[in-house]
């Protein structure tokens, strides 16, 4: 056994001698090496998703509660104040070490979630429609950024061949949070109240800062560069710089593009959503639980595909097919909702698309920035997954609107009320699935590309 585990690395950072557990193995490629190291990020992904998924539902109950004129207008200023916090996200990267700017991160959402908790607790008379509106911008930013900050770690973590094999094991991490999350919400909304699920986040949001301190200390050094593993080089360069680079490089520019197509389309299926609850009826704490109850089929979905699908698929068709898959199950998945219109049909529709984005697309789509610099990774990658990513909401949130106002009723022989809305968005989001499939077929192979000059590189 000594010598199994003795034997040196190969070139590319495998321990191919070192055999793996027959179920880690055969569902995640996981050799025993890496194992320690997968079970901290996995569960660092776990604290992060249980919060975000706690806190959802209530965003998405206190949507319910104005008219779709405002929460579009709330995209808007989500989309803004994305804008604005990149620069001071950046300005972090740029002066300190990578340990230091995720603590600070995780640390100033924590500390939000207290203060909207002892507001709601101790001078519910000063909460309004304003606190409201605000809450649901915050917990948009929020969403986004805590999930960029820990992919890009991992990004910079893994290589592109371990991020392959690996981040679909890590997803389910986060997929197994999902789940937590509603499911502790669904739990606790009716003894406890809604203003306590704040606080039960802000628990998973510090034991995620403390797996990243524990991950620091686990990874070999031979797995990624020095100053990568040891967290003691800052990044350096502008705030700015994650812009510049977006602009002037061809792949981080389609990467992009396909972050903005991403959020336009599951925009449409979003808004959809909350007009067909809304239209139920019920108060703020039912609202959450049916809004709860939806993530947890979505949920299950997706864990069923990480187990049983994602490594397979990932090895077999690679990361260019796993870009393109839900791009075109989108366009299909579009015309069949506007021909049967239903509550019922909605949910097996996100349940489905978002389960395969969750499982497959967004582990693929993370393992695009395993092949560019440190600073990119950091920067490029949180501008691209906040901001990018919320004007694609802005986008999507209008022209939905536009939509249903002036093509629906011109559908309207088609169908009635919603499903005609939906023809509308059909004939609209159909093109541009289409178009979001080829810009994921177009960096997938660039990816490959780079992959390989790197290759040549080091030989």
């Amino acid at each position: 056994m000594g010598q199994i585990l003795n034997k040196p690395l190969s070139k590319n950072g495998i321990v191919d001698a070192i055999p793996a557990n027959g179920f880690l193995q055969r569902f995640f490629s996981i050799r025993r090496d890496e194992l320690g190291l997968i079970l901290v990020s996995a569960f660092f992904f776990f604290c992060v998703l249980a919060g975000i998924m706690i806190l959802r539902p209530v965003r998405d109950a206190l949507g319910t509660t104005r008219d779709m004129e405002t929460i579009r207008w709330l995209v808007v200023g989500t989309a803004l104040t994305s804008l604005m916090v990149n620069p001071i996200f950046g300005w972090l990267v740029s002066r300190f070490v990578r340990l230091t700017f995720i603590t600070v991160t995780y640390s100033f959402f924590a500390t939000s979630l207290v203060g909207f908790y002892l507001l709601l607790r101790f001078a519910p008379e000063a909460v309004g429609e304003t606190t409201g509106q605000v809450y649901f911008v915050w917990h948009s930013v929020f969403n986004l950024f805590c999930t960029a900050v820990f992919w890009a770690l991992m990004a910079d973590q893994f290589s592109l061949e371990r991020s392959k094999r690996l981040f679909g094991a890590i997803a389910m991490g986060g997929t197994l949070g999902a789940i937590a999350g509603p499911w502790l919400a669904r739990t606790l909304v009716t003894p406890f109240g809604t203003p306590a699920l704040l606080l039960v986040a802000a628990g998973f949001l510090l034991l995620g800062i403390a797996s990243a301190w524990i991950m620091s200390f686990l990874q070999p050094s031979a797995w990624a560069n020095q100053e990568a593993v040891l967290d003691r080089s800052v990044i350096g360069g502008s705030p700015w710089e994650g812009l510049i680079a977006i602009l002037q490089s061809r792949y981080l520019f389609g990467i992009a593009v396909y972050n903005l197509l991403t959020s336009v389309l599951l925009t449409y299926l979003y808004l959809t959503r909350l007009q067909m609850v809304s239209g139920l009826g019920g108060d703020t704490n039912a609202r959450t639980l049916t809004f709860a109850n939806l993530d947890l089929i979505t949920q299950g979905t997706t864990l069923l595909l990480q187990l049983l699908v994602y490594s397979r698929f990932i090895k077999s068709l690679g990361v260019t097919t796993a870009l393109f898959l839900l791009p075109a199950m989108i366009a299909f998945g579009f015309v069949g909702l506007s021909l049967v219109g239903s509550l019922m049909a909605l949910v097996i529709f996100e349940a489905i698309s978002r389960a395969v984005g969750h499982a497959i697309m967004t582990p693929a789509r993370h393992t695009l920035f395993t092949v560019v610099s440190r600073e990119d990774k950091y920067k490029s990658k949180a501008l691209t997954d906040t901001f990018i990513l919320r004007s694609g909401d802005v986008i999507g949130a209008w022209t939905e609107g536009l939509i249903s106002r002036k093509l629906g009723p011109q559908l309207a022989s088609f169908g009635a009320g919603v499903s005609s809305n939906l023809l509308a968005l059909a004939v609209v989001a159909t093109p541009l699935a289409l178009a979001w499939a080829m810009v994921g077929l177009m960096i997938g192979r660039k990816q490959t590309l780079l992959a390989a000059s790197e290759g040549d590189r080091q030989e």
